[in-house]
């Protein structure tokens, strides 16, 4: 199971093979990876019970860093911390 302090980070960085590397904030994230699903013949067999595209790449963000989109071509995602937490 994935660390609960990851869901509060704001902001990831995410990889696209050929692409510099991208800054996003949370819901660009989601949109980023949404788009990416969209484009697809099919959804992952492990997402296949999500009522939508949306809902599969909200749990690949709160599951996963990375996705397949064709045999060898990998999508990276990893939140990050841009300020110290408050204590």
């Amino acid at each position: 199971m994935s660390d609960p302090l990851i869901r509060a980070l704001d902001d990831y960085v995410v990889l696209e093979p050929g692409k510099p590397e991208q800054l996003l904030s949370a819901a660009d994230t989601l949109t980023w990876l949404s788009g990416w699903l969209r484009s697809l013949d099919q959804l992952p067999d492990d997402l296949a019970d999500q009522p939508d595209v949306d809902a599969a790449a909200q749990r690949l963000i709160d599951t996963a860093c990375d996705l397949e989109i064709s045999p060898g071509v990998t999508l990276q995602w990893f939140a990050v911390r841009l300020e110290p937490p408050t204590a």
